[in-house]
């Protein structure tokens, strides 16, 4: 429910012709601990800078700015406490939660790599390492880890129950997910995107790209919306689509 109201709130805005006004594509990665273990679930997204228009035009945001983050954190709130009252969870939740602010961070990443490489660890790493832990008796156990707000290395020490209870704490349960994708990266929009990568690739317009390809002219002439290879310069010609053997990729 954390990832579903947080993307339906981001595509929500994205929408909006005073901000993106198109389709996202979103990834997102869940993360559930602090760096003292302590329960701290939040999801990290890597958004493109830009979205698809309903005519199928590439629609660039602003370098430093992509959707207002005050109203992204009131559509989210409300859109988790709607995912709360159909479960018939909502009364299970302090109701001082509401009339709390809620915080969404946006910044704006470059090319993005840094934050892949920063995310991409979590896939697959637990909440600890071994080469943080410092001892390990039969009363306590220690570790050190680093402050996010001051960059300061502190030790903790818990007893082996405690230990035992904050590490278990971040082991997803059976069918629960750590990367989910929304919008043009979800799996029933993955055609349009691989169209959309040879759009931004190329230069070519996505019209052209989604026109039925007209029969080879005998001509040396190229079509003003060709696709060109980037190595030789040589126009590209649809031979056959081989599709998958399995309906989903591996994982």
């Amino acid at each position: 429910m954390l990832f579903e109201a947080s993307a339906e709130a981001l595509k929500k805005l994205a929408l909006d012709q005073r901000f993106v006004g198109g389709r996202i594509a979103v990834v997102g990665v869940l993360h559930t601990w602090a760096r003292d273990l302590s329960y701290h679930p939040h999801v990290h997204y890597i958004i493109p800078g830009g979205g698809l228009s309903a005519d199928n035009r590439w629609l660039p945001s602003g370098k430093k700015f992509f959707v207002p983050v005050k109203a992204l954190s009131t559509i989210f709130k409300a859109k988790f406490r709607d995912g709360l009252i159909k479960l018939g969870l909502l009364d299970s939740v302090d109701e001082k939660v509401w009339a709390k602010a809620w915080v969404v961070h946006s910044k704006p990443v470059g090319t993005g790599e840094a934050a892949l490489r920063y995310l991409a660890p979590y896939v697959y790493r637990v909440a600890l390492s071994n080469n943080r832990i410092e001892d390990v008796g039969e009363s306590s156990v220690t570790f050190h880890y680093r402050m996010s707000d001051t960059g300061i290395s502190r030790r903790m020490t818990l007893h082996p129950m405690e230990f035992i209870r904050r590490f278990l704490q971040h082991v997803l349960p059976d069918s629960f997910h750590k990367v989910r994708y929304y919008g043009l990266l979800s799996p029933s929009n993955r055609k349009t995107f691989r169209l959309l990568q040879t759009v931004l690739t190329t230069g070519s317009s996505l019209e052209s790209i989604l026109r039925p390809s007209e029969p080879a002219k005998p001509s040396g002439a190229q079509h003003p919306d060709a696709i060109l290879c980037t190595h030789c310069g040589t126009q590209l010609r649809l031979i056959k689509t081989i599709r998958r053997a399995f309906t989903r990729g591996p994982p």
